[in-house]
């Protein structure tokens, strides 16, 4: 396979060496799967050649927000107050549509005090990649039970979770989410691939990765602790990630691989294991994830993919010019034009 991934340390294809793609040193616990989400992240962009100045990031409130100060340091990020930042992004990415952007949240950011603008932001398409850093715990308020923790899971202390968790690729899919995927901390070879695919996208693509806190929720008894997670984890296929602009000869036997189209003409390529499956089928995604979690197993992989969805900005119809850029008489009515407007909703 011919392929423009840079060598190490060399320039990438914008010019630039990982160097700048990094952020400040962590704050984190030391062995935080946060941390090594955030390396993921700078691999990634790095290796696709994304400008880190076309990236905007986003976060909320929690361990999880506090990492886009790690990558990515010369991106504009926005750290928003707790469970509002797809808000936020929405409304930047409407402004300025060239912009590439990128979502950090934690599972009580999202699932808990932010359920609701997580919901509308799956449905409406936004052009965002949103990872959500899943520990089962709020790690800033000592470890409390969050809305994904699994039921019969122990805290530190010995109480007992006696809720069912959210799953939030579950409810991506429903609400029409068109990349939909899940992957492990501890698996830097396939959460590198599977950002790489989100970067290729158009539209909302939604990535769970499993990260345990290792102060809080890393004992006996958590399902979600690395112990846990290396023995229950179960991969749906070995998953690579083929940029659109590198030049690709593969030899490989009838029926080993998938190819699929992306809408913006990038390929994402699967390996099949002993099992076929297709990341294609809306209700097949679904009864994988629900035969999962009552099998007491973590599935990992891309779940789901529907490439030919117009984005939000899209669907607003907006100028190709970034509405940021305009100037005052190209965005504010005249006097003219906006009594016509009233006159019409008389």
């Amino acid at each position: 396979m011919a392929s423009d991934k840079p060598r190490p340390g060399a320039p990438n294809r914008a010019g630039l060496t990982i160097e700048a793609y990094k952020g400040r040193p962590s704050t984190l616990c030391n062995g935080c799967g946060h941390d090594a989400i955030s390396n993921q992240l700078v691999r990634a962009f790095y290796e696709y050649g994304i400008d880190p100045a076309e990236v905007v990031k986003f976060s909320g409130i929690g361990c999880s927000s506090k990492t886009p100060a790690y990558f990515l340091g010369r991106s504009f990020g926005f750290n928003t107050i707790h469970g509002r930042m797809p808000s936020v992004a929405t409304g930047a990415l409407v402004a300025n549509r060239r912009l590439k952007g990128l979502a950090v949240s934690g599972d009580g950011d999202t699932a808990s005090i932010g359920i609701g603008q997580f919901v509308h932001a799956m449905r409406r398409n936004i052009p965002l990649i949103y990872i959500l850093e899943n520990n089962g715990v709020y790690g800033l308020t000592k470890g409390q039970f969050s809305a994904t923790a699994d039921r019969g899971s122990r805290l530190k202390g010995g109480g007992a979770n006696e809720l069912p968790p959210v799953d939030c690729c579950a409810l991506a899919i429903e609400l029409g989410c068109g990349y939909v995927a899940r992957s492990f901390a501890g698996d830097p070879k396939q959460l590198s691939a599977l950002l790489k695919g989100a970067i290729g996208h158009r539209g909302t693509a939604f990535i769970d990765v499993l990260s345990p806190c290792v102060t809080f929720n890393n004992h006996e008894g958590s399902t979600k602790s690395y112990p846990y997670l290396k023995g229950a984890e179960e991969w749906l296929h070995d998953v690579g990630f083929i940029p659109y602009f590198e030049q690709i000869a593969v030899d490989y036997a009838d029926g080993t691989t998938r190819e699929i189209a992306l809408h913006d003409g990038s390929r994402l390529t699967l390996g099949k294991l002993e099992r076929e499956y297709d990341p294609t089928d809306r209700l097949g995604a679904l009864a994988k994830l629900r035969a999962s979690s009552e099998g007491g197993t973590f599935l990992t992989g891309l779940f789901y993919i529907h490439g030919g969805k117009p984005d939000f900005t899209e669907l607003l119809d907006l100028d190709d010019e970034p509405l940021s850029a305009l100037p005052p008489e190209r965005v504010r009515p005249s006097r003219g034009a906006f009594e016509r407007i009233l006159a019409r909703l008389r």
